[in-house]
C-alpha cells in the first residue's frame, strides 16, 4: 500500500497515527525504547500465521527473505549486503569483535568516560576522558570502541576525522549506533567505520533483539567467528545434505552469525526499515534535530541547563531538582522521559510533534513547582 505521504510533503499526522501508543502516552524516552508501529507488529503477526499455515514447511523461504532484509540494512547505512550480519544485541556485535582478534600481553580496548555498559565492560578495556583519547593510543590499543551519540549527554563524537586518525596506526574503530541510526544518517562510505553495531528497538522503532552489524571487508578477513553452527559452511542451504567436517566460511559478513536468525523480530525491523525510507533519512533527521532544539529551549525556560551536543537526544541539568524524581512524576502523568547520570533526557522522535513538547513543557513546569 501507497502511504498516505508518499511522493508530497510528509503528513506527519498520518506517520504519527501508524504508532498506537502515541494515543495513550507523550513518548519522549526513544533513546531508551522506540515505539513499534502498527506496521512492525502486524508483520511479527503475519510470520507466525504463516507457521500455521504451511507447518513450517517453508522455513528455507525465511531465509530467503532475510536476504531482502539484509541488503534493506546494508542500504540504510551506506553498505554492502555482504558486509552486514544480524545481531540481536549490540554487545553481540562487540563480542564478535574481541572474541575473534588474537590478542597479545598488554593489548587492550580503548574507550571514553561514561560510555555506554556495553564498551565500558568490553575485555582489556582502557577508559579515558574523550579530550585524551588520541594522545592514549598507543602500540598495544588493538580497538577503539565508542557509540556515534551518547546514551545520556547526547555527546557526538567527530567520527570521521577519528576513523583518519586510527586507520593511519592500524587500529580498529567499532561504533555502536544503537543511540543514533534510524535517527540521524550514517553512511559507511563518509565515515569509513570498521565496525557498526545496531540494535533496532531504540531508533529503528523495532522488537527488541533484531540487529545488525556492518563489517568491512578489510576486517572481516582480521577476525575469526566465535560462534560456529549448522549455517557456517559456505552450503548450509543444502540442508538435504548437510557438510560434515570443519566448516568452510563464506567471504561476506553472514559467516558470524552461526545458527538460526530471529525471523519475527526481524520481519518487525522489516517494516521499520521501509517507513524510514519512505520518509527518506535526511527528512527524519532534519525533524529529530529541530524537535531536540525546541526540547532545550522548553527546558532552558524553566531554569535548566540544557547541553547541545548536535545530536537528536536533549539533556538537562536542574540546579534545586532530582532528573530521577522528575522522570518518575512526569511518569504518573503520562509523559515519558528518563534520567541518566544526573541529566534529565528527553529524546524525541520523528512521530512527535508540538502538541507532544507543549504537553512536556506544561507537566514539567507542574512537577518544578
Amino acid at each position: 500500500m501507497t502511504p498516505p505521504w508518499s511522493n508530497k510533503p510528509v503528513d506527519w499526522a498520518a506517520v504519527r497515527a501508524q504508532f498506537p501508543a502515541l494515543s495513550k502516552w507523550t513518548c519522549l524516552n526513544t533513546a531508551t525504547f522506540g515505539q513499534l508501529s502498527r506496521a512492525s507488529s502486524e508483520a511479527v503477526a503475519r510470520h507466525f500465521a504463516q507457521r500455521d499455515e504451511f507447518a513450517s514447511a517453508d522455513f528455507l523461504d525465511w531465509y530467503a527473505d532475510m536476504e531482502r532484509i539484509r541488503a534493506k540494512c546494508a542500504t540504510l547505512v551506506g553498505a554492502q549486503a555482504d558486509d552486514v550480519a544480524f545481531v540481536t544485541t549490540a554487545s553481540q556485535a562487540l563480542a564478535t569483535l574481541t572474541s575473534g582478534l588474537d590478542w597479545n600481553d598488554g593489548d587492550h580496548v580503548l574507550t571514553i568516560e561514561h560510555e555506554f555498559p556495553n564498551q565500558l565492560y568490553a575485555p582489556r578495556v582502557r577508559e579515558v576522558p574523550w579530550e585524551r583519547l588520541r594522545e592514549s593510543v598507543d602500540a598495544h590499543t588493538r580497538v577503539v570502541a565508542i557509540s556515534e551519540v551518547n546514551y545520556a549527554s547526547g555527546f557526538r563524537p567527530p567520527l570521521k576525522e577519528l576513523c583518519d586518525f586510527l586507520h593511519s596506526r592500524g587500529v580498529i574503530l567499532y561504533v555502536d549506533g544503537t543511540q543514533s541510526v534510524g535517527a540521524l544518517r550514517f553512511d559507511v562510505s563518509e565515515t569509513p567505520v570498521d565496525m557498526l553495531a545496531v540494535h533496532g528497538y531504540k531508533w529503528l522503532n523495532s522488537p527488541s533483539g533484531a540487529g545488525f552489524t556492518y563489517i568491512s571487508p578489510r576486517l572481516r578477513d582480521r577476525i575469526r567467528p566465535s560462534v560456529i553452527g549448522w549455517r557456517s559452511h559456505n552450503t548450509w542451504m543444502s540442508v538435504d545434505d548437510l557438510h560434515h567436517g570443519q566448516p568452510v566460511f563464506k567471504s561476506s559478513a553472514e559467516k558470524f552469525e552461526g545458527g538460526g536468525l530471529p525471523f519475527p523480530v526481524l520481519y518487525g525491523m522489516e517494516a521499520s526499515l521501509d517507513l524510514i525510507s519512505q520518509l527518506g533519512t535526511q527528512t527524519i533527521e532534519d525533524r529529530v534535530l529541530q524537535l531536540a532544539s525546541r526540547v532545550r529551549d522548553i527546558m532552558r525556560t524553566l531554569g535548566a541547563e540544557a547541553i547541545d551536543n548536535g545530536s537528536q537526544i536533549a539533556s538537562a541539568r536542574f540546579p534545586t531538582a532530582d532528573p530521577s524524581r522528575l522522570a518518575r512524576e512526569l511518569k504518573t502523568r503520562r509523559v515519558i522521559v528518563a534520567a541518566r547520570h544526573g541529566y534529565l533526557r528527553v529524546s524525541p522522535h520523528f512521530y512527535n510533534n508540538q502538541e507532544d513538547l507543549d504537553t512536556f513543557a506544561r507537566e514539567l513546569k507542574q512537577v518544578l513547582s
